[in-house]
This record gives C-alpha cells, structure tokens and sequence, in this order.
C-alpha cells in the first residue's frame, strides 16, 4: 500500500518538517556532485563509523526514487506528527530516531563494509509516532491498481509487519542486502516509545472553540 494522503487535521504549520525536506534535497542534489566519494566518507559503514557519518548519514539517498519515496512519507506524515511534538522537540525527536535507527542497523551487521544511508530510518520513527497519535486517521493509499481509504493502524501496520518479515529474512540470506530492514524496525519502535508519554497530551488550543 502506497500512501498518498493523510487526513488529519493539524494546528500548526509545519516548519521543522518542511525544512528537514529541504535540507535532504539540498544535500541529495550537493552529493551528484561527487557521488561515490561522499557516500563512502559520509554514509554509515559499521564496521567503520563516526559520530559526524551516524547523522550525515541521514540525509544522504541513493537515487532520484531513493529520495522521492523517502520524503514523500516524510511530507504525508511528518507534519502531524511536528503539530503534536512542537517544533522543537519533533526536529530532537527525528534525529533521535535517526540515531536509534543506525544503532539497530549496527547491532545487527556491526561488520558490514556496505555504507548505510537514507532517512527512512528517522521516517520510520516518524510513522511510528504517527500511528501511536492518530491510529484512526484516515489514509488514502493505492492499493495494487486501486485507490482506496484504511486506517493509519492498518496502513503503517502493514508496512512495519513487512520490514519485520523481510529483516528476519534478511539474516537467513533471503533477501539482498540493498536495504537496511532492521534500521526501519529499530526506528520504527523509537518512534512508538517516544511517543507514548505525548499521547494523551492535548494542547491548550484544543480546548477552545
């Protein structure tokens, strides 16, 4: 299932989100310049990391189809989540996931030479915290060749059981190591757990009509 957009209702522009946009594209367009030398200095290699390659890390993609899918989920959930966290505590919370999500990523290959990068590891702590606020709002996603309405519970649900599966298969030698699985997991559950303690907060402005 394929998101295409969320229906949530938000109070807050979404500032932080937008910008974390921008700064991805901006370096993704900045690493065409040099491809192969900043992937393999600045992307997370395990068995040789650095603090600065764990957060450059994030915001280096693959390819135009990387970096599209990549933000188009940041762009559809992100914003939500930003309206519940606040500004600043959501851009905090981003990286952290980020972080969380290159340490599952190292725990589980620590010997890997094959540079990690991406933000979907942060993305996947966003979704995480998106389904843990608003599990009922309504997603419309293109489901095969159909278009169609589900929960966020099904939709995000959905995806993660498929990260799970493929990342249980991936030790198993079932699946290519193109993507980094268990980086999607380990962010994924940060942005639950994260998450939970905020759930029940509401805003002041919520109360005023």
């Amino acid at each position: 299932m394929f998101p295409v957009r969320d229906i949530a209702r938000r109070r807050t522009f979404p500032y932080v989100n937008l910008a974390l946009i921008g700064v991805n594209v901006v370096v993704f367009f900045i690493s065409l310049t040099d491809f192969e030398y900043i992937i393999y200095n600045y992307g997370f290699i395990p068995a040789h990391w650095s603090a600065i390659t764990v957060f450059a890390s994030m915001f280096l993609h693959g390819g135009y189809e990387h970096i599209f899918g990549n933000m188009w989920y940041l762009w559809i959930f992100g914003d939500n989540v930003e309206d519940r966290f606040g500004h600043f505590k959501y851009l905090a919370f981003y990286l952290l996931f980020g972080v969380l999500a290159v340490a599952m990523q190292y725990v589980t290959d620590p010997t890997s030479l094959i540079p990690m990068i991406g933000a979907s590891g942060a993305i996947s702590g966003v979704m995480g915290a998106y389904m843990v606020f608003f599990p009922r709002a309504k997603v419309n996603v293109i489901a095969g060749y159909f278009l169609t309405t589900v929960p966020a519970v099904l939709m995000i649900g959905f995806w993660f059981v498929l990260q799970l599966l493929l990342g249980v298969q991936s030790f198993t030698g079932g699946v290519g190591s193109g993507v980094a699985y268990w980086a999607h997991i380990g962010g994924f559950l940060a942005g639950m757990a994260l998450a939970l303690p905020f759930k029940h907060i509401k805003k002041q402005e919520e109360y005023r009509y």
